[in-house]
């Protein structure tokens, strides 16, 4: 396989990632598409890592993983915080939380 292929999946994941962050109000949705954005890179950096024959890529991509991880679980904490304030995750109103 090319290095093109994978290029070009990843800029597509990317693309929808980015995507689903600007356009979508869900709280739960935005965190997915976040996570998308993640892979995109994470599949950027294993490419670029096997094209160069180094083990660099692979390790930065688990760096990236356990980030996701952590990311997953504060932005979980905060949607559901969020949703036991206002009684809804629609994003467009957490503005009215400021105090």
């Amino acid at each position: 396989m090319y290095l093109n292929q994978f290029l070009l999946l990843a800029a597509f994941l990317f693309s929808v990632g980015v995507y689903g962050v600007l356009a979508r109000k869900n709280g739960v949705l935005v965190l997915m598409s976040i996570e998308l954005i993640l892979n995109a890179v994470n599949i950027n950096l294993v490419a670029f890592g096997a094209f160069h024959d180094t083990v660099a890529g692979q390790v930065f991509a688990l760096f990236v993983i356990a980030v996701a991880a952590a990311e997953v679980g504060v932005g979980l904490a905060i949607v559901l915080l969020i949703y036991r304030n206002r009684h809804s995750i629609d994003l467009s109103e957490v503005d009215l939380m400021k105090g």
